[in-house]
């Protein structure tokens, strides 16, 4: 999985509202939302010296105040920059707004001890961004948009073009095991993806359910990490095992932070697979 890498977009939604902290009682909201925006557009230029945490607790509070409590799913199990930020941003919750920039603004005075906030002399204008917002994060990769003629069959995977890959499939075109150079089958990818009928199709095609990847998860371990249910849920109806354990020693309910998935693995395994005809297993997908 990746470490923590560059940059971070912002939502385009104007500033919550919310409590203001006594600190806050001598400035005005336009001055504490000016000094906030330009703290925002400072940032870019001390990001350099911040660590992860500091980037993540920034992000966090530019989201914040942004677009207020987090109201985004949680990304996928390979987007391990993307659950850290979201997982910062969440931890939030119902977060001050006023408190949200006060911490902003203080954090990037002491990342930059000589930068200060200057008075309004203007109205404020957007500064020129970088993928949609100015907060700088180094969690954010941006994927390059493929053209048609050099997607490979595991970008129509991502993608959910279930026309392609069963195209592919069904003329032999395509080994539905096949793996990308880090083991993973397009099985996981769908199942990281949350594509249920996606996953439906590979499985009627013979995809192996419990393969491992080159770290040991399976497409149970991702589903199961991703928390994607009713994924799941196939998943177990077509023999995937709950037991496998990947190259850290943990098992599917052990990645998940869902109560819900975590049951369902633990009872699966306690009273075996479901009883159900196996020529309903394997029926293909409307």
């Amino acid at each position: 999985m990746a470490s923590p890498g560059v940059l971070e977009e912002s939502s385009s939604g104007e500033a919550c509202s919310g409590g203001c902290p006594e600190q806050w009682d001598e400035k005005t909201e336009e001055e504490l939302q000016g000094q906030f925006e330009q703290a925002a557009k400072h940032v870019q230029n001390v990001a350099s010296v911040a660590s992860t945490e500091q980037l993540l607790f920034l992000y966090a509070r530019y989201k914040q105040v942004k677009v207020g409590r987090c109201n985004t799913p949680k990304p996928g199990f390979f987007d391990y920059e993307g659950k850290k930020k979201w997982e910062a941003w969440k931890a939030l919750g119902d977060y001050s707004c006023q408190q949200a920039m006060n911490e902003y603004i203080e954090t990037v005075k002491k990342l930059d001890p000589d930068w200060s906030p200057q008075a309004l002399e203007e109205p404020h204008k957007e500064p020129k961004t970088t993928f949609g917002g100015p907060v700088v994060s180094c969690l954010y990769k941006v994927q390059e948009t493929l053209r048609e003629e050099d997607k490979d069959i595991f970008d129509y995977c991502r993608e959910n073009n279930i026309s392609r890959v069963s195209h592919a499939l069904s003329t032999g075109a395509i080994d539905v095991n096949v793996a990308d150079d880090e083991g993973r089958c397009l099985l996981h990818w769908a199942c990281d993806r949350g594509h249920t009928q996606l996953v439906s199709v590979l499985l009627f095609h013979n995809a192996h359910i419990n393969m491992q990847d080159s770290e040991g998860q399976t497409p149970l371990h991702y589903a199961s990490a991703c928390e994607f249910p009713d994924i799941v849920d196939l998943l177990l109806d077509h023999g995937a095992d709950p037991s496998l354990v990947d190259n850290d020693g943990f098992q599917p309910h052990e990645v998940t932070d869902s109560k819900n998935i975590a049951a369902m693995l633990q009872q699966h395994a306690s009273y075996g697979e479901h009883n159900k005809p196996a020529s309903l297993l394997l029926e293909m997908p409307q």
